[in-house]
């Protein structure tokens, strides 16, 4: 019998055939939106594209990656704080010299820090394994002297990973990773150094799939994650469940999408009370609480 190579990360286990839990009181559905802060290179290096690039510098698309720093995001904010919604922030640890009151803004508000390398202009998983671990450490002691803690939770650049991410990542003292999506519940991963937690993160509601790899429209996008909530919300009834949302201010900060943004959001919250909306990290912390690994 043929075997395929194997990560030998997770074990198989249908969702229907698991351990019942819940969320703190008593809820099912645990929802949390991943606001992606991300800063590129000038001139060099990767980035999404509004339009096909041309040679660099490309200012086009540079430029419109930058709106979602300079008015995307804190429009956004206060979309956040209309609708008394927290946030897990996956930060770039350039952030905090590109633009440290974007920053300190949304840290003002409460919000999980999550560590994101240091620019979405590189992927770790081309580097050494020296190298990988010496941007894991750079970024993990930039966020954690700009917010007087470590972040628990890691979002590779890209979602790119080389073999021994995890192993990394658990060696630096993160506790969960979000570079998973192969569940709808959080799932414990073997490392060398001992378990990490992948918690749900999107790739379907997800802008930068949508919009950029889809070129789904504005509208399309709302419906995708109201359809993905309301389902969810079904589905929770017999089982506990995570729906994160994967957001980026260049993309869903431009007006017209930030309206649509706005009514899937206001449908998710007029939901409040029979849901749990929370932050990864706080995911992390219940589901630990209640299965260990």
């Amino acid at each position: 019998m043929i075997q395929l190579p194997t990560h030998d990360r997770y074990d198989y286990s249908a969702i229907t055939d698991r351990p019942d839990f819940t969320w703190p009181n008593g809820k099912r559905l645990a929802v949390y939106i991943g606001l992606n802060l991300e800063h590129f290179a000038f001139g060099e290096g990767l980035g999404a594209e509004l339009a096909p690039g041309g040679p660099q510098p490309d200012v086009l698309n540079y430029a419109w990656r930058d709106y979602g720093n300079r008015v995307g995001a804190w429009r956004m904010l206060d979309l956040f704080n209309a609708l008394e919604l927290p946030v897990s922030v996956l930060a770039n640890s350039v952030m905090y010299d590109y633009a440290p009151d974007l920053m300190a803004a949304y840290s003002a508000r409460g919000d999980e820090i999550v560590g994101h390398g240091r620019t979405n202009s590189e992927r770790q998983s081309v580097l050494s394994p020296s190298e990988e671990e010496a941007l894991i450490v750079e970024a993990t002691d930039v966020l954690t002297k700009a917010e007087g803690k470590a972040p628990k939770g890691w979002l590779s650049p890209w979602i790119a990973e080389s073999r021994v991410t995890p192993d990394l990542l658990k060696k630096a003292g993160y506790t969960y990773t979000l570079n998973w999506c192969m569940d709808d519940q959080p799932v414990w991963m073997r490392t060398e150094h001992g378990p990490l937690l992948s918690i749900p993160y999107p790739q379907e509601a997800n802008d930068i799939p949508s919009i950029v790899a889809r070129k789904d429209g504005a509208a399309a996008f709302a419906d995708i994650l109201i359809d993905t909530f309301d389902e969810m919300l079904e589905q929770s009834k017999a089982q506990s469940l995570v729906m994160g949302i994967a957001l980026h201010p260049y993309l869903v900060g431009q007006p017209y999408r930030l309206r649509h943004l706005r009514r899937a959001l206001t449908h998710i919250c007029a939901h409040r009370d029979d849901i749990w909306i929370t932050q990864a990290g706080a995911i992390h912390d219940a589901f630990s609480g209640t299965l260990a690994p």
